[in-house]
């Protein structure tokens, strides 16, 4: 048993895809990335052989949210951006189950951030899987906190003023202890990072490059175009890409950047370690992805460390607090140290 599922009993007979499929009409347009990863989840899961009663999905608001209705385990369709805080009670009142959100770049950006950011630095043990099309796709096209500056949308009809956020960056200013991302299209991909973040305990956050073709069709298509750059981060291996064409290298000044593999001594590519206790470079090589329109971003795991998580806290100290008359431990709860009797009251 791996240790972010330490707890959480396995089936014992052998689970396949069709296993985590629900009876619903899946109900999403035709093209969108949802299904992608709602295939590649359905597969992973039963990989894992964790029981379906012992799965629970807790999503927001938004397209993306539709997606515990999809899946055979228990689930909630949640409160706008409250996703995190419902899976923290879920993840602390039961440690046998194996918790997953899933949230999109409005829901867990704009109206979740301050959820989603406390859940990060508390590290609850729960999965979160982050959607981001870069655009409101359920409300019909309006721009939101990932859309690119200057975008026109219904809402922007002369272009974005705000900055975007970087969703990988923002995860680990909050200290989340694993940080990652992938794309829709890659389904491998896809599937070997999602397997890695439930195997980690601590909060995990999955941002998941992922299409709209409705409201934003072909936001990530740079990237795969033939200007556009996936950096592929491998844990122990240098960092090369475009088929060794480009690397990525520190340089004088300190930063990390890229640069032709040609020009630069082999000894100054930068060799991933996702497992560094200090964020900088994680940082660093998240701030390579390209602000505006994608034509070069770094995918794979970013930070990946141990710390103890918020939810084990808890039920530790409950543990070591519990009185043995719970009766009068709750009458003197409920009187405190700062109470007193009508007639012991001083004139």
């Amino acid at each position: 048993m791996t240790q972010g599922l330490a707890g959480v009993p396995l089936s014992l007979e052998p689970l396949t895809k069709k296993d985590y499929t629900s009876d619903q009409e899946v109900r999403w347009c035709p093209g969108c990335g949802d299904y992608a990863v709602l295939a590649t989840f359905q597969s992973m899961m039963a990989t894992l052989g964790i029981k379906r009663e012992n799965t629970v999905i807790i999503s927001g608001i938004g397209c993306s949210s539709r997606f515990p209705y999809y899946v055979d385990t228990y689930g909630m369709h949640s409160i706008h951006g409250r996703a995190p805080s419902i899976a923290t009670g879920v993840a602390i009142s039961r440690p046998d189950l194996n918790v997953w959100v899933v949230t999109g770049d409005g829901d867990a950006l704009s109206i979740g951030g301050n959820h989603l950011m406390h859940t990060l630095r508390r590290n609850v043990n729960v999965t979160i899987m982050l959607f981001n099309n870069r655009i409101y796709g359920l409300t019909k096209g309006q721009y939101s906190p990932t859309s690119e500056l200057g975008k026109v949308t219904k809402s922007t009809p002369y272009g974005s003023l705000d900055t975007p956020f970087n969703p990988v960056s923002l995860a680990l200013g909050a200290e989340a202890t694993f940080v990652a991302r992938t794309i829709d299209s890659d389904r491998k991909h896809l599937a070997e990072v999602l397997t890695a973040a439930a195997e980690h305990r601590g909060a995990s956050l999955v941002e998941i490059y992922q299409n709209c073709p409705i409201f934003n069709d072909d936001a990530f298509a740079t990237l795969k175009g033939p200007d556009g750059v996936l950096i592929s981060l491998r844990h122990g291996e240098p960092i090369v890409f475009g088929g060794g064409e480009y690397c990525v290298i520190r340089d004088a000044q300190g930063e990390i950047r890229v640069a032709p593999t040609a020009d630069v001594d082999p000894s100054h590519i930068v060799v991933h370690d996702e497992t560094r206790t200090d964020p900088s470079q994680a940082f660093a090589l998240s701030r390579l992805t390209e602000p505006g329109v994608l034509r070069q971003a770094p995918i794979g795991i970013f930070r990946r460390v141990e710390r103890p998580t918020y939810d084990d806290l808890v039920r530790d100290q409950i543990a070591a607090v519990k009185a043995d008359d719970t009766e009068a431990a709750l009458k003197s709860v409920i009187a405190g140290s700062a109470t007193w009797e009508a007639h012991e009251r001083p004139a």
